[in-house]
């Protein structure tokens, strides 16, 4: 079973007289990344909440943003004076050496950090225990949701691996026919450039056994076929976290295609293995989508 890193839980949890909605999101991404969008009560837990989503979403780009929708009773807040002063004295300076209007900076220092403090304490141990239900939940939703994702990218993944073995099957009964080509065609070669009394018959049926097996696919094929059995067995394994490694088994696919391609000196199977690229080049794209 695969699951995507693609995916979006949402969960609202009341702690006291505040209601906290939390909004997940993920997109692809090499490891974990978060950007954590929080109210100042919740500061004090910002590691916890931090770890808890590390451990429960793997990688991933993660968007997590908590909103304080009611806070009850109106909550007093105070200015921090001596901040305000402090910002203002380097603003104004800034504002007249570009020659800026310095009457409406009142606006933006308000908005600037911790310029204006809440009176809230922050939540206390009981109240932190029903959040972390709360963003339990959220966190429940978008793996439900990274399921959900990750069972259409296993229909698309093993669809492009059976194109691939079918065209891996078409290339091994080419392959006898591409033989007798090649021997034929060096035959023809030898008798066009050195006179028939020249040719030693034992020297270079030598060399045509030679450059035939230089050019022999049986190998590469086996391996391929052996890949593509390996790439099905992972994706239809319990292994959590597996992306990597599904994208490691895509690259030595890979190495197989284009040895065969660069061994085959025959159009047909070329064409078999610039349609095989393509169902690669697809499957690579859906795997980056894996966690």
């Amino acid at each position: 079973m695969l699951k995507s890193m693609t995916g979006f839980g949402r969960a609202a949890i009341s702690v006291g007289d505040k209601l906290f909605a939390i909004d997940l999101k993920s997109l692809n991404g090499k490891q974990f990344e978060l950007q954590l969008k929080m109210p100042a009560l919740l500061k004090p837990f910002e590691f916890e909440i931090r770890k808890c989503l590390a451990e429960n979403l793997g990688r991933g780009t993660i968007d997590c943003q908590v909103s304080l929708k009611d806070a009850g009773p109106i909550i007093p807040v105070s200015i921090n004076t001596q901040m305000a002063r402090s910002y203002y004295q380097s603003l104004a300076q800034l504002a007249v050496e570009l020659g800026l209007d310095t009457s409406q900076l009142l606006p933006s220092l308000l908005k600037l950090p911790d310029v204006i403090t809440s009176g809230s304490e922050g939540l206390a141990e009981t109240e932190w225990e029903l959040f972390k239900q709360g963003l339990q939940e959220a966190i429940t939703a978008i793996n439900k949701h990274r399921t959900e994702e990750g069972k259409a990218l296993e229909t698309d993944l093993l669809e492009r691996i059976a194109q691939i073995e079918k065209r891996q099957i078409a290339i091994a009964e080419l392959d006898p026919v591409r033989r007798e080509k090649l021997r034929a065609s060096m035959n023809k070669s030898m008798k066009e450039h050195l006179k028939e009394e020249a040719i030693d018959r034992n020297r270079m049926e030598q060399e045509l056994i030679y450059y035939i097996e230089k050019m022999d696919i049986t190998e590469e094929l086996v391996r391929l076929s052996n890949h593509c059995s390996y790439f099905r067995e992972q994706v239809e394994s319990a292994e959590e976290g597996k992306g990597k490694k599904l994208s490691f088994i895509l690259q030595e696919i890979g190495r197989e295609i284009n040895t065969t391609g660069s061994k085959a000196y025959d159009a047909g199977i070329q064409r078999l293995v610039v349609e095989m690229k393509d169902e690669l080049e697809k499957a690579k794209e859906q795997v980056l989508n894996i966690l």
